[in-house]
């Protein structure tokens, strides 16, 4: 193969997934239009009118709930409304629970109307006043594009309500809306399955219905499952099963969300609740998420059929992005066996393919022991460990240094890159290490027929698992087993030669592209900031490399100072940022302070004020690396929590990633070009707000401008 038409086949499989595709290949016109609908257009100073506004896609498109699930983004509104009129909380409808490929999300389709109340004022004066915002959503078919739209209206403050003109169109609307439930008519309770739960919810549904659904409201610190088990009996009513995870040990005292149901009509149909779970004993009849689904399907389908299935699903994952990487490794392997004999070239064919079958076989023996120990197995649970994804995005990273030719893998090269020597070896061990290397970089790939296959051996028998475990095996290695039989196939691959250097390094951007996505895996386990410090590390560990390389591997004078910088400069970023800052082996004891921040706006520092209450604003961004320290060390910690509780604080966040006028006012009212701003006002409304430092923000500081302003 050509090396230049591989290098840009694995970007194109890295690029075709998701929203980048679309913005790559110009496929970025939005399809979802937006309109801004008011139930009358008059209201008196001090009344309230509801404002719908209303998403229309065309069909085979969608938009997302506030909670999208495992994929998508929830539809933001940005109001700008003249002051005397406040905007409330989006009032969102009853989604669609839509699953593609294993991934669970909360969408609509067609039309959705998100109904917000606004309010003037007691103090406005009549007048006509106009009414804009900024609507931003994710819209999906194939593709998912980002939209946004501005929208417009006007409004009429006289001396009484208007007539409501269109309350027929919005009595539709607010049926789609979840009713108000009491909690006593739900009742739920978990169970523990190892380090995760399932959760059991018993509902007795309106007549007719046969199914329900739990869809969560926005995660904090746990993860629903979409998959949910099929509704049975349970006493006068029904229950359901959701399997439920937290990747910080702590689990809530209740949950919020909506029961759903389809209505004879097809229409959906929710209610709001808020769950209090207990702990109870399993009864069996609900089972772990899934479990029913898995039993039905196992009856409908033959051991053989499962077999067929598990191998496809092996081998397209030699065409999946996480392995695209490893078998750019394979290639560079071949070229570097052309000239072996037959026999040895088919041995290590072979040997290829006993490390991929060892692998499984170690896999299958996880996933048979997690099930004696009664806990819950998942294709690809060795990536919810956030140790086992920090090393892993490491080594991926040290592969790709490696192919870029920053240093070279010796047998000292060190305990980081012990993995990928093992892989770079010539002749037997590097062919068993080949197959290892393919088999964890495949574990979190769900290919076509594969999630099915695997979705079968989780639960059936020892025997059965390690038999689909091992067809799995023999997909993924098949190619390079076929290849390595006949010798006489090697003869299409190009001729060694300068390429054969260009290429090593082409494919060092596949690797790298494979540890970005790792560490997106493993930024969620350590909260806000962890992104940052996980990402100094790799940069850390990167610049350690680096000089190895240069000034140890290649120099010739000083070799044992840079030996000594090299290893210094790991050890730091070992110590200092794995251990203190973000404690990588306990990520369960960084808890989250939980301030309860509201958004940001004038009417809402007004509100506070007027009350009496103190204000902390903190205006900020995600791409804001000092935001992101000061958050983490002066703000998100135990003390300024308490604080901002006994003094009975607002706290107001402006997080928006593109500010507004209004916002860069703002931020240039107090002196500042740009984010951050830190202000506490006092609950005297007569006093100015007290601006924080922008840099060297500590804890102190906060909780003594806080002090200030309580009194």
């Amino acid at each position: 193969m050509n090396p230049f038409v591989a290098s840009l086949f694995a970007f194109l499989v890295l690029a075709s997934q998701g929203s980048f595709a679309a913005e790559l290949f110009g496929q970025s016109r939005t399809k979802t239009k937006a309109q801004l609908v008011l139930e009358r257009d008059m209201i008196r100073p001090g009344g309230t009118v509801t404002a719908a506004v209303v998403l229309t896609m065309p069909p085979g498109w969608h938009t997302y709930w506030q909670h999208p699930g495992e994929s998508g983004g929830a539809t933001e509104i940005a109001w700008e409304l003249p002051p005397g009129i406040t905007a409330g909380n989006i009032q969102w409808p009853t989604p669609e629970k839509y699953v593609d490929s294993d991934i669970t999300t909360y969408i609509y389709h067609d039309e959705a109307a998100l109904l917000v109340e606004l309010r003037a004022e007691d103090a406005i004066a009549p007048g006509e006043y106009p009414l804009k915002a900024k609507v931003n959503w994710l819209e999906c078919e194939k593709v998912c594009v980002m939209g946004s739209g501005r929208i417009s209206g006007r409004l009429v403050i006289g001396a009484a309500d208007g007539e409501a003109r269109l309350g027929s169109r919005f009595e539709v609307w607010r049926q789609r809306l979840p009713s108000k439930s009491s909690d006593a008519a739900v009742e739920a309770g978990w169970e523990a399955r190892g380090t995760n739960r399932v959760l059991h919810i018993d509902w007795s549904p309106p007549t007719g219905v046969e199914q329900f659904d739990f869809y969560p409201l926005p995660p904090q610190d746990v993860e629903v499952a979409g998959a949910t088990s099929p509704a049975v009996k349970q006493g006068r009513g029904l229950r359901i099963s959701k399997e439920i995870k937290t990747a910080r040990g702590q689990w809530p005292e209740t949950l919020a969300g909506v029961l759903a149901w389809k209505e004879a009509s097809g229409g959906v149909r929710g209610w709001s609740v808020t769950l209090t779970p207990k702990g109870i004993k399993s009864t069996g009849a609900g089972g772990p998420a899934g479990g029913a689904n898995a039993d039905r399907a196992g009856s409908s389908r033959g051991l053989p059929v499962w077999m067929a299935f598990a191998v496809l699903g092996g081998f397209i994952l030699n065409f999946m992005p996480c392995v695209l990487p490893v078998i750019a490794l394979k290639v560079l392997g071949f070229v570097g066996h052309g000239g072996a004999s037959k026999s040895e070239t088919r041995k290590l064919g072979l040997i290829y393919g006993l490390g991929v079958w060892v692998s499984f076989l170690v896999l299958a023996g996880v996933v048979i022991a997690v099930k004696k120990a009664g806990m819950a197995a998942s294709w690809g649970m060795q990536f919810q460990n956030p140790i086992m994804l920090v090393c892993l995005t490491t080594l991926v990273m040290l592969v790709g240094l490696n192919l870029f030719g920053v240093f070279e893998v010796t047998v000292g090269g060190g305990a980081l890159g012990a993995a990928g020597q093992l892989a770079s070896k010539e002749g037997s061990v590097g062919a068993f290490f080949n197959g290892v290397l393919a088999t964890v970089l495949a574990t979190p790939c769900t290919a076509p027929f594969l999630g099915a296959a695997l979705g079968f051996a989780f639960t059936q028998p020892s025997s059965v698992t390690v038999l689909i475990f091992s067809c799995v095996a023999l997909g993924l290695a098949a190619p390079y087993v076929a290849l390595c039989w006949e010798p006489a196939w090697l003869k299409f691959l190009p001729k060694p030669g300068l390429w054969m250097e260009r290429f090593k390094i082409a494919m060092g951007f596949p690797m790298i592209a494979t540890a970005v996505w790792l560490f997106t895996l493993a930024a969620d386990f350590y909260g806000d900031g962890g992104d940052l410090w996980l990402g100094l590390f790799l940069v850390l560990v990167a610049l350690a490399a680096w000089i190895w390389g240069a000034f140890v591997q290649r120099g010739s004078s000083r070799r044992s100072l840079s030996m000594g910088l090299s290893l210094l400069i790991a050890g730091l970023a070992w110590g200092w940022i794995l251990e203190s800052e973000i404690q990588w082996r306990k990520p369960a004891s960084r808890k989250l302070t939980g301030i309860p921040w509201q958004p940001w706006s004038h009417e809402a520092v007004a509100q506070a004020r007027r009350e009496g209450r103190p204000v902390f604003v903190d205006f900020t961004a995600k791409w804001c690396l000092t935001c992101k320290l000061n958050k983490r060390r002066a703000i998100e910690v135990d003390a300024v929590r308490k604080k901002l509780k006994e003094i009975n604080a607002v706290a107001l966040a402006e997080n928006s990633p593109e500010k507004s006028e209004e916002i860069v006012a703002e931020l240039n009212k107090h002196g500042r070009a740009g984010v951050p701003l830190n202000l506490v006002y006092p609950k005297d409304a007569s006093k100015p707000p007290i601006v924080l430092p922008e840099l060297l923000l500590t804890p102190d500081v906060v909780l003594q401008a806080l002090d200030q302003a309580s009194k």
